[in-house]
C-alpha cells in the first residue's frame, strides 16, 4: 500500500477523531463557564446580638471542599493592627485564621458539611453595629463567568426580621416571624368565623322549619 492509498484508508478515522476531540473541548468549555456565585439579593437584618447567616451558593451545585473561599468586607476601613480585609478566609480544606479581621476572629464559620454542595453561606455571631455594611463571597478558582457576589448586612437596634442559624442556609423566600404570626392570625379570624356561622346556620334551618309547621297547622284547621 503506497503513501496515498493510506492516507485515503486513514481519513474517515482521523475525521471521526478529530470531531469527537472538538465535541470534548466543546462539552468542557461550556461546563465550566456555567457556574456562578450567587448570594442573597435582599438585604438581611438584624439586631444586636444576633447570630446571622449570609447565605451565598455555587449554582450549578458543585463541591466546593478543595477550592479558596473568601468573604471579605470592600467597604472596611481596616484598623492599622490590620493587614488584611478578609472576614473569613479557607483555604486548602480549612480556615487560615492569620489572615482574618481582628474584630471577626472567632465569630465567623462556614457549614464544613454544606461544602460538598456548593454552599458558601457564611455565619457571624454576636453581631454588632461595626457589623453593618456589604459583605463579598468570592471563589477565586471557580471556573466560571460570575466568581462572586455581595450580600448587605443591616443592623437596626430592634427588629424581629433577622436570619439566625435556625434559618435555611440559600435564600428560598424564608419566612419571617411576622410572617408566619400574620399567617396564625389569619387561620384563627377564618377557624372562629367557622365556629361562629355554624350555629347561625342551624338556627336558620330551625327557625325555617318551625314557620313551616305552624303554615301547615294552620292552613289544616
Amino acid at each position: 500500500m503506497d503513501t496515498e492509498e493510506l492516507t485515503l484508508s486513514l481519513s474517515p478515522r482521523v475525521s471521526r477523531l478529530t470531531l469527537t476531540v472538538f465535541s470534548l473541548l466543546f462539552t468542557c468549555v461550556s461546563v465550566e463557564g456555567h457556574f456562578k456565585v450567587i448570594g442573597s439579593p435582599q438585604p438581611i437584618v438584624a439586631a444586636p446580638g444576633d447570630d446571622v447567616i449570609l447565605p451565598c451558593y455555587v449554582d450549578p451545585q458543585l463541591n466546593v471542599e478543595e477550592l479558596t473561599v473568601e468573604w471579605s468586607k470592600p467597604d472596611f476601613k481596616p484598623d492599622p493592627k490590620d493587614r488584611f480585609k478578609h472576614v473569613h478566609l479557607y483555604r486548602d480544606t480549612r480556615e487560615v485564621v492569620e489572615m482574618k479581621i481582628s474584630s471577626y476572629v472567632m465569630r465567623t464559620a462556614l457549614f464544613m458539611e454544606e461544602l460538598r454542595k456548593g454552599n458558601i453561606s457564611l455565619k457571624i455571631t454576636n453581631v454588632t453595629f461595626a457589623d453593618e455594611g456589604r459583605y463579598r463571597c468570592f471563589i477565586p478558582k471557580l471556573k466560571g463567568q460570575i466568581r462572586d457576589s455581595t450580600i448587605n448586612l443591616v443592623i437596626k437596634p430592634t427588629t424581629t426580621k433577622t436570619w439566625t442559624t435556625e434559618m435555611p442556609l440559600c435564600p428560598q423566600s424564608p419566612h419571617t416571624p411576622d410572617s408566619l404570626e400574620e399567617k396564625d392570625i389569619k387561620g384563627d379570624v377564618s377557624s372562629r368565623s367557622r365556629l361562629f356561622l355554624l350555629p347561625c346556620f342551624l338556627l336558620i334551618v330551625a327557625v325555617g322549619f318551625f314557620i313551616t309547621f305552624k303554615s301547615k297547622k294552620i292552613r289544616a284547621v
